[in-house]
């Protein structure tokens, strides 16, 4: 890609293309399927391939994203659940401050900690503003953070932190409803952020089949990243 992933997102809103993400967890997915998982990726036109995961131990990712990068010309961004998790082997990083909760490990403490890296890497940094929607699981990011989702009914909340997140700078809001969520985000949590911010909207989180991904598509959603059905073969683009 010739254009800055950003830049790219932005470009795509402009001309109306909707774009798809894929999130690989290295701890569930070994380096002998890579080839085979990129083949799948192609095959369903993805334009990102997100990588990140909850538990993954130091070292881990850089060793994947190397990997991955030999078998595939897709954009790669990080999307980090620790620090230590980031690598210059990926095209950019999703800087995520959790604006959902009010841990400050989340908000600015692993930040910090990735600044050392971060500042002699050749990384595109993209400031995200990452709200967790209630998604009626127990999910790794609720266990980890420490912090509780926004109730899938409470429109306001999740309006006014996503405005709240663009009013501090970040370039990108992601609505997350978790790994393996029994409920989605609600489509109108969407329709009214959308509605309300000026920056592209990422989505993800339990979407299985198309009709759930037309309908994020529909309501707002400029990204939307497929995970867990990715991972267990659940055919959701057709």
């Amino acid at each position: 890609m010739d254009k800055l992933i950003l830049e790219h997102i932005h470009s795509s809103i402009k001309n109306k293309k909707k774009l798809l993400a894929i999130l690989l967890d290295p701890d569930k997915c070994t380096l002998d399927e890579i080839p085979a998982t990129v083949e799948r990726i192609i095959k369903l036109s993805a334009d990102f391939i997100f990588v990140g995961g909850s538990f993954v131990e130091n070292g881990v990712t850089a060793i994947f994203v190397e990997t991955l990068k030999k078998n595939t010309n897709l954009p790669i961004v990080l999307f980090p659940g620790d620090y230590s998790q980031v690598t210059n082997h990926a095209d950019a990083i999703l800087f995520l401050s959790l604006l959902s909760g009010r841990n400050p490990e989340y908000l600015i403490e692993q930040q910090i900690k990735a600044v050392p890296f971060l500042k002699n890497s050749t990384l595109e940094i993209i400031p995200t503003g990452y709200i967790l929607i209630d998604g009626g699981t127990n999910s790794s990011v609720l266990k980890i953070s420490n912090t509780l989702p926004i109730s899938q009914n409470n429109f306001e909340l999740a309006v006014n932190t996503a405005i709240a997140g663009e009013y501090k700078g970040k370039k990108l809001i992601y609505l997350e409803a978790g790994s393996g969520a029994k409920n989605l985000v609600n489509i109108d949590i969407i329709k009214k952020v959308k509605e309300n911010i000026s920056i592209p909207l990422i989505v993800g989180g339990g979407i299985k089949n198309k009709i759930q991904l037309e309908n994020a598509y529909q309501n707002g959603a400029d990204i939307v990243v497929v995970g867990t059905a990715f991972e267990n073969k659940i055919d959701f683009k057709n």
